[in-house]
């Protein structure tokens, strides 16, 4: 019986969710990380409709997020053992085989070896083990955030990651298919290009492109002027409008508004993307930086989405570590 990773709009069960809990990691940007991330918590409990299980990497975390969230209806807090926040990568990758769950595990290298911390590489046991799921492990290097599936057997990802040497040296395209293939089921890999710049995740793809429904991939449009991104975000529609999924449908592709210029504090774009959108049970949860593309993002999303409410949130601390909402999250399907 085959392994499948239902599409993100499917039915959760929970959502994992990681709280900031390292003052040495985050500095100045402790409290506003959290209180992001509380925010985020509350809209996925709330109008998300979800089981929130909300983990925490330190007793500090522990301490604040009950301090913070400890009375929120519909949010567990799970203390663990974290280096960061970014349970889609250092997290399981949960799918079924017929009617019964399984998480799948891979190795954690730190994106390449930029940011190995300790306890990093036991969150997939922590959360497969809390969950009470089975974790069958993958000896290959692989995060969540590379991936993007549509539950029917094809996959977006980025050539810049995913072949990427420091990940797993000489790897092709045909032997990564045939990995993802092997461990999740893949039957067909949708190949993008780069992802976005100084994304120290060598481009995920949770930031560039996403399925919203089957054969329907939303991707970004640069929105004002200065966005450094605009050549990465043309030639991901270009590629996504020539192809088609594993049944052989040709893409739909909708163009989103990009947050524009978002600097990183040092005169760098900051990888910030609207396409680091959440899929809860019944919200669509969208990282805003800027209030008009922001707005512009939502209306869009809006029109993809017409059955669940789209929240947009904060997330200007958040990314400061790095990511944004789908990064420190990862849904257990029903």
């Amino acid at each position: 019986m085959s392994f499948t990773v239902p599409p993100e709009w499917a039915p959760h069960r929970a959502m994992w969710l990681g709280f900031p809990s390292h003052a040495e990691l985050w500095e100045d940007d402790l409290a506003a990380a959290q209180a992001e991330v509380a925010a985020l918590a509350r809209a996925l409990a709330g109008p998300g409709a979800e089981r929130v299980r909300l983990m925490t990497g330190h007793p500090d975390g522990e301490a604040a997020a009950r301090l913070m969230l400890g009375d929120v209806a519909g949010v567990e807090i799970v203390p663990g053992a974290f280096g960061d926040i970014w349970l889609r990568d250092t997290g399981p990758i949960f799918g079924k085989r017929g009617a019964e769950l399984e998480a799948h595990g891979f190795r954690f290298n730190g994106w390449g070896g930029k940011y190995q911390l300790e306890h990093d590489d036991a969150v997939a046991d922590q959360i497969a083990g809390a969950a009470g799921v089975p974790l069958i492990r993958h000896d290959i290097v692989l995060e969540g955030g590379a991936l993007d599936h549509d539950g029917a057997g094809a996959v977006l990802t980025t050539s810049q990651c995913l072949l990427n040497h420091n990940r797993n040296p000489g790897w092709t395209a045909a032997a990564a298919e045939a990995a993802l293939g092997e461990a999740l089921g893949v039957d067909k890999t949708l190949w993008l290009g780069a992802g976005l710049l100084n994304d120290h995740t060598d481009g995920h793809v949770d930031n560039l492109a996403r399925f919203v429904a089957p054969g329907v991939v939303a991707c970004p449009i640069t929105w004002g002027r200065g966005d450094a991104n605009a050549d990465a975000y043309d030639d991901a529609a270009r590629r996504l409008s020539a192809m088609t999924d594993a049944a052989g449908r040709k893409l739909t592709v909708v163009r989103i508004p990009s947050p524009g210029f978002v600097d990183d504090g040092e005169g760098r774009p900051a990888p910030a993307s609207h396409m680091n959108f959440l899929i809860a049970n019944r919200a669509v949860i969208v990282p805003i930086y800027e209030a008009q593309p922001g707005a512009f993002a939502i209306q869009a999303l809006e029109h993809l989405f017409p059955d669940r409410q789209v929240i947009g949130l904060p997330s200007t601390a958040i990314l400061t570590g790095g990511g944004s909402f789908h990064c420190i999250t990862q849904q257990e399907p029903a």
